[in-house]
């Protein structure tokens, strides 16, 4: 059984997931009762309502290419502010989801009613069914069918505004009914109010970031699709609704429930057989099973996330056949189907989008936090603009609107948020020791940090960057390596090496050398062993300089951000400078290196250590490296006298150094390969073993002695 979910999801199955998720009442239903709220200004509020979303849209786009991972808003809140907060996302995010994806579907029933002797809520049931189905046999399915309906739901919808834009009167199609009405009926207060109800149309923008851990390239699919997403509804919104109170009478609008098909009746009664209005309800259908089945896809996640960190029943967090959470999806399709059978779901689906605004406020926050906690492995993808302004405002957007949302709402809101914080008081805090970011900006004012976390944004960041599979392997191979035995070592002699080190590597040496010297800041990675990271962007490879003291060395590295108490206890210092794309390719390499400093027996090994190619061997993975002589590989011995550039190597191997006469040679592609050459090749273990089955003992033997008793003058 996997334990990971799949990455298939495509940049148009992001822009399908956050569209779908956005047009249903949205659109088909609520125009008009916004329509009497304010008037003609409708169409104004529901553009401002896009604008006002961008906050909580980027901030959650940042958050998901920093930790594109199952969960979305639950692992977000968990993450930045401890398990209790991600509690409240969790079960709030899927409470809301919930009841908004089951009032969708009641939407979708009552069109299908229209044409199928069936009562709207057993079409719901059914059609809830039928879509937990196809959420169980993958996602890739899902979102087929998710682009599918968005695909015929926007080609339809943009066919009924280009046609609507044309029956209206040009400049006074934005002000139709000036002479019976003010623009702002009800005043700025009404406008304001209509804002706060149409800005929940938005709402399902931000639902991908549930699936982010299944979404191909989360750094550019994410924040791309969830802006194209935005610009389609703001348009078809803002267009759709003006066209809407230039075709109806303000009586109709108003009184509709199909506003949309209300307003095709009267402009496209020239396409014949009513096929105009047809489409629209076929669009309307389309948008509501699309908001139905993006729900019960992002729903079903958050049990999933939440149940792999014990905030709930383990077995939810298990993947059925097709690598899917199928006990979450079930879990999921059972609750919508108890919502349609006992609440009134429009009802509560309007009362569960005042907590998507606490959500949207606490997303904000969450991002605040993961910036000011200075963790060196939070690295987005992309980033937020206008830090801190823009989240500030995010927080303040949602909560103004809930003001405007009543008391009811409110009354919902804190009962849920009572909920969720007593579930996890009876169950959950005895089954988790996590912290979250906020503990690391906690640090910087002299409290506490939990490590945890930064080990876990690391692991994400390997798993981001895992196409540069054998950067680490080559980083090894021609890493520097200082052994010193004896004396003192200081600042001043870290400097010559720096420099020394960077001269050799770069073009601009010195002025990367002093960056490095500047911006010094060590941690523990390992028993004695000390970590330093610089990023740099004038440099296209990664390198690390190794510096191993000896018992009798004193050590006295001063002035440098050393995160305890001093570095008595070191015998290594690790310093790695990289280039700054790809994001987190860093981070990636510093893991690496933390697991082998971590691994059984490194010390001793380490220690024990010889000479610098002992101490080099030591940190590569094994199965990725080979180090010897040149004799002891059949593949190399024939193709002694070749060039670099002609030699023939197993496909994934690469010749990352050469040894010769106790010098390294950077292996250029003129360098010509020697009999007595010792060489560092790195490539994937099963072309590694090709090149480790050797000669046969006899003719390793002899060619031991032929070199010792030779020394040629090196050419090439």
């Amino acid at each position: 059984m996997a334990d990971s979910l799949k990455k298939n999801l495509s940049l148009f199955d992001v822009y399908a997931m956050s569209t779908g998720a956005m047009f249903s009442s949205g659109l088909f239903l609520l125009p008009g009762l916004a329509a009497g709220l304010t008037g003609d200004s409708v169409y104004l509020a529901y553009f401002v309502a896009g604008i006002l979303i961008l906050p909580a849209m980027y901030s959650m786009a940042e958050l998901s290419t920093a930790m594109p991972k199952a969960g979305g808003t639950y692992y977000f809140l968990d993450r930045a502010m401890g398990p209790l907060m991600g509690t409240i996302g969790g079960l709030g995010s899927w409470v809301a989801v919930v009841f908004k994806s089951a009032f969708a579907l009641v939407g979708m029933g009552a069109y299908l009613s229209l044409y199928l002797d069936i009562s709207f809520t057993m079409l719901a049931i059914i059609l809830t069914v039928a879509f937990g189905v196809l959420n169980i046999v993958g996602a890739k399915e899902t979102t087929l069918l998710q682009r599918v309906l968005v695909a015929s739901l926007v080609v339809i919808l943009t066919a009924f505004i280009i046609f609507g834009m044309s029956e209206v009167d040009g400049g006074s199609a934005f002000t139709p009914n000036s002479a019976e009405q003010e623009f702002f009926r009800s005043g700025l207060v009404g406008f304001v109010s209509t804002i706060g109800l149409v800005f929940v149309s938005y709402a399902g923008l931000t639902k991908v970031a549930s699936v982010a851990e299944e979404i191909e390239n989360p750094d550019r699919n994410i924040p791309l699709g969830m802006t194209l997403s935005l610009v389609t509804a703001t348009i078809i919104y803002t267009l759709g609704t003006l066209i809407l109170i230039n075709a109806l009478d303000q009586a109709v609008l108003e009184e509709s429930l199909t506003p949309v098909a209300d307003a095709g009746e009267v402009f496209l009664d020239w396409v014949p057989a009513d096929l105009g209005v047809v489409l629209i309800v076929v669009a309307a259908i389309a948008a509501f099973a699309s908001t139905g089945n993006a729900g019960i896809l992002s729903a079903s996640r958050y049990p999933y996330a939440m149940a792999k960190d014990k905030l709930i029943p383990a077995s939810l967090a298990e993947l059925g056949r097709f690598g899917t959470p199928t006990k979450s999806v079930i879990m999921t399709v059972v609750s919508m189907i108890a919502v349609l059978l006992v609440f009134d779901v429009e009802a509560v689906a309007k009362l569960a989008s005042a907590f998507q605004l606490v959500l949207f406020a606490l997303i904000c926050i969450a991002v605040i936090v993961m910036r000011e906690s200075r963790i060196d492995s939070y690295k987005p993808g992309f980033r937020a603009p206008l830090y801190p302004w823009l989240q500030i405002a995010g927080i303040l957007i949602a909560l103004w609107l809930i003001s405007e949302m009543g008391a009811l709402a409110i009354a919902f809101t804190a009962a849920l948020l009572f909920g969720c914080v007593a579930w996890y008081r009876t169950y959950a805090s005895a089954n988790v020791v996590r912290r979250g970011a906020i503990f690391h900006v906690h640090q910087r004012l002299g409290e506490q940090v939990y490590e945890g976390l930064e080990r876990e944004l690391m692991t994400i960041i390997h798993d981001r960057t895992e196409d540069e599979n054998l950067t680490y392997e080559a980083l090894i191979a021609r890493s520097a390596v200082v052994d010193v035995q004896a004396g003192s070592f200081d600042n001043a002699g870290l400097s010559v090496l720096l420099t020394e080190t960077a001269r050799d590597r770069f073009e601009s040496g010195d002025d990367i050398a002093e960056k490095l010297t500047d911006s010094l800041a060590f941690r523990p990675v390992g028993e004695g062993v000390y970590l330093s990271i610089a990023l740099s962007s004038d440099i296209e490879q990664p390198e690390l300089l190794v510096c191993r003291f000896g018992p009798e060395v004193h050590l006295s590295i001063v002035d440098v951000d050393v995160e305890v108490d001093d570095l008595d206890d070191a015998h290594t210092l690790l310093i790695l400078v990289a280039p700054n794309q790809p994001v987190g390719l860093d981070l990636r390499l510093a893991g690496h290196l933390a697991e082998v400093v971590q691994s059984d027996h490194f010390t001793d090994r380490w220690l024990r250590a010889s000479d610098d190619k002992a101490l080099n061997a030591i940190l590569m993975r094994d199965d990725h490296f080979y180090h010897g002589p040149v004799e002891t590989m059949p593949f190399l011995v024939e193709q002694l006298g070749r060039t670099v550039a002609e030699l023939e190597l197993p496909s994934s191997c690469i010749l990352a150094l050469i040894e010769r006469d106790g010098e390294l040679v950077i292996p250029t592609p003129d360098v010509i390969l020697l009999a007595f050459d010792g060489v560092a090749i790195i490539g994937e273990p099963d072309d590694i073993e090709l090149l480790n089955e050797g000669l046969d003992p006899f003719e390793a033997r002899y060619a031991e002695l032929a070199r010792a008793e030779s020394n040629p003058e090196p050419t090439g």
